[in-house]
């Protein structure tokens, strides 16, 4: 080890990846402070759709952008949202982000996935069993087509999972509306994906939270950090209001707003804000199943008696207002495909952002400042992964030994 284990850390950030970090560092006796300007579950955490699907958690870069993106940017309604400005940062990001939509990069960046992937649900049994009072449901994923030609690409994605090293058994629903009774008949295609789980996200961070607070942790929801720094053999977390926070570590796990503090600890990564939309309706018969339209990129979820519609990847800064137009293209998207709900009697209309990389790898490790760490740029998977990626950091914090499976998220790559 190149210095000794923190004894004291800070945390910057109370999503699912900041708390999960908290958590197991305190399993191995660390005095931990959470500092979050917002509230618990306020970033990108609280409104997505809460699929704990490691099986799905692939490359946002595929080849099908180089299709698929040109006619996105010229079609304000399409589910990918670019906007049409001058942004040096967006382009150089979207650049290297289409860079990466190539057969063999889609095929490494699975590849280095495929080891967090693995721990994933795993991860999640375990902080239920250390005591955080919430819970995950396993049910069949429906998968949804309007055509049978429409699933042959999402089939072949599940068939390069299973050879990265993945189990995603894969069945064809005979009679989908007996199943799903929300499905119209528009939606003739209909796959079950198992081996995958769901939950109310924003339940289980405040879950955790809470968790984190009974072990003596403390959690500041009115602390914002503008810079962490170096001071003799600790660091310290400057806050906007004057404030500093001492700690022996610091760990940034502030989401899309990661850049703003660990740039200058040697982390040039980009990460782009990938914002997405969600809200719930209610059912006339329950919600039991998670559904996914691929073609429309929606993802839906039974969340507290309703079912929770989420979707778009919209390119914008993370502080950007709610922009309710997207809300209502992905009403306009899925309303043939859905029966027996009122689409426009919705609540918990939501927005938030993603923390999306270039090479859809995340950054979690050290960074070029000792006792400086980062842990974020999940993109779309920061809630199924964010509790195996607490406990391999806490790991190395504490060990100095890289996991094998975080090897590849250097965030000084």
């Amino acid at each position: 080890m190149n210095s000794p284990a923190p004894r004291r850390v800070a945390i910057v950030g109370a999503g699912m990846v900041g708390l999960a970090t908290a958590w197991h560092l305190q399993e191995h006796g660390v005095e931990v402070t959470v500092l979050e300007r917002e509230g618990v579950a306020a970033g990108a955490s609280w409104g997505n759709a809460g699929w704990l699907a490691p099986g799905m958690a692939m490359p946002l870069s595929d080849p099908s952008l180089w299709a698929y993106g040109p006619r996105a940017m010229l079609d304000p309604a399409a589910p990918l949202s670019i906007p049409l400005r001058v942004d040096p940062t967006l382009w150089s990001f979207l650049t290297r982000f289409i860079s990466r939509a190539t057969n063999r990069a889609w095929a490494q960046t699975m590849d280095a996935l495929t080891g967090i992937d693995l721990l994933a649900l795993e991860a999640f049994d375990e902080l239920v069993a250390g005591g955080v009072q919430a819970e995950t449901k396993e049910q069949p994923f429906i998968i949804g087509f309007e055509k049978e030609e429409q699933s042959r690409h999402f089939r072949h994605e599940m068939e390069l999972v299973e050879r990265a090293g993945q189990s995603v058994p894969l069945t064809t629903v005979e009679n989908p509306r007996q199943l799903v009774p929300q499905l119209t008949d528009a939606v003739r295609t209909v796959l079950a994906l198992g081996g995958q789980r769901f939950m109310a996200p924003g339940d289980f961070v405040e879950a955790l939270a809470q968790s984190v607070r009974e072990r003596g942790g403390v959690i500041d929801t009115t602390a914002t950090v503008t810079r962490a720094t170096r001071r003799g053999n600790g660091v310290v977390a400057e806050l906007g209001d004057g404030r500093s926070v001492d700690a022996d570590a610091i760990v940034l796990a502030n989401g899309a707003w990661l850049p703003g503090l660990a740039r200058e600890h040697g982390v040039r990564t980009l990460v782009q804000a990938g914002r997405g939309y969600s809200f719930s309706v209610a059912t006339d018969q329950p919600a039991e199943y998670p559904i996914y339209f691929p073609n429309r990129r929606v993802a839906c979820t039974p969340f507290h008696g309703r079912l929770r519609i989420a979707g778009t990847m919209e390119f914008r800064r993370p502080d950007e207002p709610l922009r309710a137009r997207r809300i209502d293209d992905i009403v306009n998207s899925v309303r043939p495909l859905f029966t027996n709900m009122d689409l426009d009697d919705r609540q918990d209309e939501w927005v938030g952002s993603r923390p999306v990389t270039p090479d859809g790898l995340p950054l979690v490790g050290a960074t070029a400042t000792p006792g400086v760490y980062v842990a974020g740029g999940h993109g779309m998977w920061g809630i199924v992964l964010g509790p195996a990626t607490g406990k391999l950091l806490a790991q190395q914090m504490m060990t100095g030994v890289v996991a094998p499976q975080i090897a590849p998220f250097d965030p000084l790559r």
